[in-house]
């Protein structure tokens, strides 16, 4: 049976939900009088200062309107056109950007390397490197990771360090696409230092939209030469907004007072309730670690029919995983998980059979 109206918050994507308060109160504030247009303005200057406190270092910081410009044009300013970038097979430059970084990077070939619940195995990086060294192929120069991972694993400290230690040792260079790097700075209880430039991060697309910013991402660079001519790309790319405080002022917002932990802290939180819920329900299999926001679980097909009927979003068999895919967001509720598990829980569980009297 049909619920009457969707459920007020869904699974399907952390982009689903709405501006978070802080962002919110900063836009508006933003709005109150004129500023500088193109990056010349106090908000602009100002979150790039929060962002290199929270980094603890100094490092080239640039506002972009979303994640594939940010992995697209900071992937372009790593590579020539004949190299190559070296990514777990499920990773987000390679799954879900429509060909953007080859096309930004003048050609720059995406090399797939496996690895178990999305993170990439260092010896892979052995092999992808010496497999050829000729000419007639493209020389791997960069490593991108995902951070947290595109099944929202997350690397431990001991693991970004072999894996950047690897590339390094073969001359690449390193990107992370951050998109929830919030999640996971918060399930590791470290400080964004130790997971990037402290561990060998050349550039990290820093996200906020799916972490409570309406508009933006923040392209931050720890390697300093290779932000030369940076705005050059964001201005032929597209991406120079004229306004451009209203792409930094809810940078402000999220990070004056911690805001984006705090979120990213709830929303890991609800990942962990539902999966919780989910992990004793018959006929259901929590696919990965659910370290982040994000829940991958086998669900039986007639149940996954049966939840769309009942009015819930969330995908299945998309960006290259198997699973059903449930994402938590800055403002899901315990109330939104408890509904959707029991919703499940009715479902799969068989009805009672009577007994004879």
């Amino acid at each position: 049976m049909k619920l009457t109206g969707p459920p007020r918050r869904h699974f399907a994507s952390d982009n689903y939900s709405g501006i978070c308060p802080e962002a919110w109160a900063a836009l508006a504030e933003a709005n109150s009088d004129h500023a500088i247009s193109y990056g010349d303005d106090a908000w602009t200057q100002k979150a790039s200062d929060l962002i290199r406190e929270v980094f603890e270092t100094h490092c080239e910081v640039f506002f972009v309107f979303n994640g594939t410009a940010a992995n697209s044009l900071s992937l372009a300013s790593l590579c020539q056109p004949y190299h190559s970038v070296l990514c777990q097979e499920l990773a987000h430059i390679e799954t879900a950007e429509c060909g953007a970084p080859e096309f930004f990077a003048n050609g720059s070939k995406v090399l797939l390397l496996p690895g178990a619940h999305g993170k990439i195995d260092p010896a892979t990086i052995q092999r992808a490197v010496s497999k050829r060294t000729d000419i007639h192929y493209p020389k791997p120069h960069v490593l991108s990771l995902t951070q947290a991972t595109e099944v929202g694993t997350v690397y431990s400290v001991d693991e970004l360090r072999a894996v950047t230690a690897a590339a390094r040792h073969h001359g690449l260079r390193v990107h992370m696409d951050g998109a929830r790097f919030a999640n996971a700075v918060s399930a590791l209880s470290v400080t964004p230092a130790e997971i990037t430039w402290k561990a060998g991060v050349d550039v990290l697309c820093f996200g906020g939209t799916k972490n409570g910013i309406a508009v933006g991402e923040a392209v931050v660079f720890f390697n300093l030469e290779a932000a030369r001519e940076f705005d050059y790309r964001c201005k032929q790319g597209g991406q120079l907004a004229s306004k451009m405080r209203f792409l930094s002022a809810p940078w402000v917002g999220m990070l004056r007072d911690g805001a984006w932990l705090r979120h990213a802290h709830h929303s890991n939180a609800m990942a962990q309730r539902l999966a919780a819920g989910l992990a004793n329900l018959p006929g259901v299999r929590i696919a990965h670690p659910v370290d982040t926001n994000a829940v991958f679980a086998d669900l039986p097909q007639p149940a996954v029919a049966a939840l769309h009927d009942r009015g819930w979003k969330f995908y299945t068999n998309v960006g290259g995983w198997e699973e059903a895919r449930f994402m938590c967001s800055w403002d899901t509720t315990p109330e939104d998980v408890d509904k959707f598990v029991a919703d499940l829980r009715a479902i799969v569980t068989p009805p009672a059979v009577p007994q004879e009297s």
